[in-house]
């Protein structure tokens, strides 16, 4: 019977566990991610970050957090990764929060395409890369197509069109950003 007993305590206690485990899953999982300050990054990281300094205080903790793990894997890339990163980061740091938001949007939409369409998307991506500044600006400068592609241009169903952004200014070499 004391053998019964205890068995019966055991099952109670793994069952009132178990539910303190669901009660206690969602609350953890709601909890917001660290968001530090500039000022608490290491010099290392704000070195790497720096195009985004004037932004940091007003980004969220996630947004924060994935732009730390770029920094952490900084060094690791080649010096051609790590232009292309600063570049980005430079680009990414002149848009305004609407063009940002839109931004995220377009990334999702092409994320979820299937991968027929991704390739179709990544190909005209890198016949835009090959165009030359001149072209590029110019493309910026027209107001993005509404329904329908442009002449010459297949139409892509379900394609969203690109917000319409202003190209980054072209930096000479040696030539430091604009500051905001």
């Amino acid at each position: 019977m004391a053998f019964d007993l205890s068995r019966r305590q055991l099952t109670l206690a793994a069952a009132f566990a178990a539910a303190l485990a669901l009660v206690a899953l969602p609350a953890a999982a709601q909890l917001p991610l660290p968001s530090p300050r500039w000022t608490d990054l290491s010099p290392q990281e704000q070195q790497v970050l720096a195009p985004l300094a004037p932004e940091w205080n007003r980004l969220d903790g996630e947004r924060k957090q994935k732009w730390r793990a770029i920094a952490q894997r900084y060094p690791r890339m080649s010096p051609d990764e790590q232009q292309r990163v600063q570049q980005q980061m430079r680009s990414w740091a002149q848009l305004t929060p609407q063009e940002r938001a839109a931004a995220r949007e377009k990334y999702k939409s092409i994320k979820d395409l299937p991968p027929e369409k991704k390739n179709e998307v990544r190909q005209r991506w890198e016949e835009y890369q090959k165009l030359p500044p001149e072209k590029k600006r110019e493309l910026a400068a027209q107001p993005p197509a509404q329904g329908k592609p442009a002449s010459g241009q297949p139409s892509i169903p379900g394609r969203v069109p690109a917000p319409a952004m202003k190209p980054p200014p072209q930096l000479q070499p040696g030539e430091a950003p604009p500051a905001r």
